[in-house]
């Protein structure tokens, strides 16, 4: 059975555009014009996955994300943007998005995102998370929790502490974090961290992944107390309690 999108785009011609490539890509698409309609069918009939443009008349794109999680809707959702400053993404992603795409873009950029959110909804609700081969000595395990740097994670339930704080995560950050988690100490290069999260590399060029670590850097930070998370410049991140 083919998997759902609900797209929400004003522009006919993208929304025109894109849901024909949708389709041909093998997806079943419900089109819509504006985020009242996004709205309403998602709540007639969820789908899988949804595609939401940031700006829309009427209620946009950050609004229909933000209804959608405040009444527990966990479906995954990429945005569509013009907007290329960080803070406006940051918008996004504290509004609840999974992830967004920066408008002009490359339909296979789309499909490589929606596959990626797709594959990780499948494996949270039941395939085995990816652990690697041999845990580094920093990092502490029990039944559920996984603890590292004064991080605590339940992946199960989805939830994470520093000390007794707990963390207000949307579903891509707390991927994230729980990948540096389990390779405490280990430097992951942007290419690993690409291909564990989002299944595909978007190259040198993306500022991706820079945008998600700097929100989960201030979600994490504390007054007084060690920062968590260290750019290793050229390399990647490594999760370490200096």
């Amino acid at each position: 059975m083919p998997q759902t999108v609900l797209l929400a785009e004003d522009d006919r011609a993208i929304r025109n555009a894109l849901e024909r490539a949708l389709t041909l890509e093998g997806y079943q698409v419900t089109a819509v014009a504006d985020g009242v309609e996004a709205l309403a069918q998602a709540h007639r009939t969820p789908p899988d996955v949804l595609v939401l443009d940031v700006m829309m008349p009427g209620i946009d794109g950050l609004q229909v994300c933000r209804v959608l999680r405040a009444e527990g809707d966990r479906t995954p959702i990429l945005m569509l943007t013009a907007l290329v400053e960080t803070q406006d993404r940051i918008a996004g992603l504290d509004a609840g998005a999974d992830d967004y795409v920066v408008k002009p873009f490359d339909v296979e950029e789309v499909f490589a995102r929606l596959r990626a959110l797709l594959r990780r909804t499948s494996e949270a609700n039941g395939a085995p998370v990816d652990v690697p081969k041999q845990a580094p000595e920093t990092l502490a395990t029990s039944d559920r929790l996984i603890e590292a740097a004064g991080l605590r994670m339940d992946p199960q339930a989805r939830r994470a502490w520093r000390g007794a704080r707990e963390l207000e995560l949307t579903r891509t950050e707390f991927e994230l974090l729980e990948l540096l988690v389990r390779n405490a100490g280990i430097v992951l290069d942007h290419s690993t961290i690409y291909d564990r999260i989002w299944g595909y590399d978007f190259g040198p060029g993306s500022k991706n992944l820079a945008v998600y670590v700097g929100y989960l850097r201030r979600k994490l930070d504390e007054p007084g107390a060690p920062q968590l998370i260290h750019t290793v410049r050229g390399v990647g991140y490594v999760l370490r309690e200096d």
